[in-house]
């Protein structure tokens, strides 16, 4: 008989079945039969150790502990749902949602492992409290942000799972999108899962974008603000200004805004503490492209960089001419911009009553700023927003974006 040894490896499983192959019809009472013998509890013992039998389908998951405990399908329309939906799962007419594994698991003792692929989803309590089908699910397909699985309600949080896991996980979710002392400066009658959804995507879409150098904390100062305004010099000064801040591992990404969040940018601090900068051109004008831009990076220089984790905040500037009671954040956001884009030695010169075409001229080449930014304070300061029309840029920045830069704007 053969030298016996344990079976460590797949080159030595296949010695041994070759061997097992050579000697099966060995004769009782043999050398070869004993050798024959003790080569099968060899491969059954390293079978045992590395292959893995899959767990049962979900069906038949459900169906082997019915029989265990002698349920009917009666048994199972509190957990399910309906009658309907009891009889749809069983049919395999109905994909089982997450809403319900985690039902079956709880209330049958079904594994987790033979009812969803993502197991850990079942046993993640940071979920517990997100309420998936307020999402703007319909929205959100339309747009290919996530799957189209009608009825879409029934599967939200599934559909959702990929991109919440693709904008850092749910650590992300809870921490920044959910806490009502994190979203400065938008308007109340924002939907916060509408928000919510908007933030998803921006980050993701930042995540996944080509790798940025690291960021490095305190970069955003009033020096680099100016560095940035005096980009918008150039007729292309929207996408050097995005090239700019990702050589800093500043992130940029051109979202539009979805219904209900009355949204015209924000400044996220990622989970890895990196930031971006999500703009929707709700407004597509150059003069509100440049400060809208500028005043989310002053949230990154003043608040962002402070803050010990992932971090919101969105801002609504149609709000601010209105609303003497903004947050001190703001205000101080809001000076940051303001003297960047039009330092202060040059904005007191301006009669902004009296400014005319030639002047706006005049003061754009002293500040090194695009006419639009001095237009915009002009019209800003007077509320005329009719004045100096031909000079803000409307309709200049999303083509921009749209022609050749690979910025999604969806």
């Amino acid at each position: 008989m053969s030298t016996m040894k344990a079976i460590q490896s797949p080159s030595d499983l296949e010695a041994a079945l070759a061997r097992i192959e050579e000697i099966f019809d060995a004769e009782e009472g043999t050398p070869e039969d004993d050798e024959l013998s003790a080569l099968f509890v060899l491969v059954e013992a390293y079978e045992d150790e590395t292959v893995s039998i899959p767990p049962p389908d979900p069906i038949s998951a459900i169906k082997f502990r019915m029989d265990q405990a002698e349920l009917t399908q009666r048994d199972l329309i509190p957990i399910l749902g309906s009658r309907a939906k009891v009889s749809e799962v069983l049919s395999g007419k109905r994909d089982i949602t997450i809403k319900m594994a985690r039902a079956l698991h709880r209330d049958l003792g079904i594994p987790a492992e033979s009812l969803l692929q993502d197991p850990a989803i079942l046993s993640d309590a940071r979920s517990g409290n997100i309420e998936w089908s307020k999402f703007p699910l319909r929205e959100m397909a339309n747009r290919k942000w996530i799957q189209k699985l009608e009825p879409l309600k029934d599967h939200a949080e599934e559909l959702l799972t990929p991109l919440v896991h693709r904008a850092g996980g749910l650590d992300f979710v809870g921490q920044s999108l959910f806490r009502r002392n994190v979203h400065h400066g938008q308007n109340t009658n924002t939907e916060p899962y509408a928000l919510a959804a908007w933030c998803l995507a921006v980050v993701a879409s930042a995540i996944e974008r080509e790798p940025r150098v690291q960021y490095q904390p305190d970069t955003v100062t009033p020096e680099f603000l100016r560095r940035v305004a005096e980009l918008s010099q150039h007729i292309d000064g929207p996408i050097q200004a995005q090239r700019f801040l990702r050589t800093h591992g500043i992130g940029m990404e051109i979202m539009r805004h979805l219904p209900r969040t009355y949204l015209d940018g924000a400044a996220i601090r990622m989970p890895d503490g990196s930031p971006v900068v999500g703009l929707t051109l709700r407004y597509d004008r150059i003069d509100s492209f440049w400060f809208t831009l500028l005043h989310e990076l002053a949230h990154v220089g003043l608040h962002l960089d402070a803050l010990p984790e992932a971090a919101v905040y969105a801002d609504d500037h149609t709000l601010k001419a209105a609303n003497s009671s903004k947050s001190t954040e703001e205000h101080d956001a809001d000076n940051w911009a303001r003297d960047a884009l039009i330092p202060p030695a040059i904005a007191q010169d301006i009669d902004y009553e009296t400014a005319s075409v030639n002047d706006v001229l005049k003061l754009s080449g002293l500040a090194h700023v695009h006419p639009a930014v001095i237009a915009g304070r002009v019209r800003h300061e007077t509320r005329n927003h009719r004045r100096l029309s031909q000079l803000v840029g409307g309709g200049e920045v999303r083509s921009l974006f749209d022609h050749g830069s690979g910025i999604s704007t969806a």
